[in-house]
């Protein structure tokens, strides 16, 4: 990995360094948006038929690079591949999102593997491949996993919910059968980044979507510190592995999780203040975010405005260019390519 850090935008700024241009790619960034995914995704049939084919994986992984010229290509897959590797049921159903087995208390925590189902996950590593083959030497292949405690949200719910009540529940009425859970998720996540990082992936990210709707004590002690845990267990595997966190909805503790997590970079989502992320998480590592996905599905000023203040609050210092969650499905096309060329310009 390090001998690319000189070569590469992204992992330039992930090693603390300015780019008078940052980096520029989007969470989601494969998906609705575009009819060529729309097709592929009609030829694969499930969802996670499409995720593992590493062939039309691949593909859909590659399709906004082309398009689009960004600075980044993420693996295509889901953060729910690890529960499947664990042996749950998982399902995608359409209309309806995801939906697993439960594990309502402890004793059905005890049910899962020991350890990820290696063969399970292969296709997801030969993806990896593929994609590296294909990139060119400017663009950076990102791999991801899901953070422990927003991976166990949906297992203990076995769906998602608005607050997700189910997995506080648990973590309040029996903090070592949940802790049980998440110790096992941590060390998953481990093995499946190491080997995405071995099969070619440059860096990695790791999703926290619900780690916002905790409280400080409880944030510290399921998102803080299992990805603590994650960033060390990979990098005794990959050491310098560039690894960027995104907890959020997280605003007071976002200091806390990127000194202790040992992360080299932090998404942002948009309600996060820039000024604030300007001043005080900068200097400690890369700032990566935050235009609205609604700013940019709204396109023209509103857009521009959004774009031009993100760029002028982060652009003091190492700073990757993305939106503050995922880009929506019915975005128009134009808007995104409104997008990159004003950030390049």
């Amino acid at each position: 990995m390090t001998e690319t850090v000189g070569i590469k935008p992204l992992l330039r700024v992930l090693s603390k360094q300015r780019e008078t241009i940052p980096p520029i790619w989007m969470m989601r960034q494969a998906g609705r948006y575009l009819p060529e995914y729309r097709a592929v995704r009609e030829k694969a049939g499930g969802f996670l038929d499409l995720c593992f084919n590493p062939a039309l994986a691949a593909e859909v992984t590659l399709q906004p690079v082309r398009r689009f010229g960004f600075d980044a290509a993420i693996l295509f897959s889901d953060i729910l591949v690890i529960p499947l590797a664990l042996g749950r049921k998982v399902e995608f159903l359409v209309g309806e999102g995801p939906k697993l087995e439960p594990l309502a208390d402890a004793a059905a925590v005890a049910t899962l593997r020991d350890d990820i189902d290696a063969k399970a996950l292969a296709p997801v590593y030969e993806t990896v491949a593929k994609v590296k083959a294909a990139l060119d030497t400017k663009t950076t292949l990102i791999g991801f996993c899901g953070a422990p405690w927003t991976v166990a949200t949906y297992m203990v719910a076995g769906h998602a919910t608005p607050d997700q009540g189910p997995a506080r529940l648990f973590a309040y009425r029996d903090p070592e059968g949940f802790g049980r859970l998440i110790d096992r998720l941590v060390q998953a996540s481990i093995a499946y980044l190491v080997n995405q990082l071995k099969a070619g992936a440059e860096c990695v990210q790791i999703f926290d979507t619900w780690a916002g709707v905790l409280g400080p004590e409880q944030f510290e002690r399921w998102c803080i510190r299992p990805t603590q845990q994650i960033v060390e267990g990979v990098r005794r595997e990959v050491p310098n592995a560039k690894i960027i966190g995104f907890p959020r909805g997280v605003s007071a503790m976002a200091l806390p999780y990127a000194e202790m997590t040992g992360i080299n970079g932090i998404g942002i989502d948009w309600t996060f203040e820039r000024e604030i992320a300007r001043d005080t998480l900068q200097s400690r590592v890369a700032v990566q975010g935050n235009v609205d996905p609604l700013a940019l599905l709204a396109g023209g000023a509103a857009l521009d405005r959004e774009v031009d203040d993100v760029m002028e609050t982060l652009s003091g210092g190492p700073h990757i260019f993305n939106l503050g969650h995922g880009i929506l499905p019915e975005t128009p096309i134009a808007h995104v390519e409104r997008m990159i060329k004003r950030v390049r310009r």
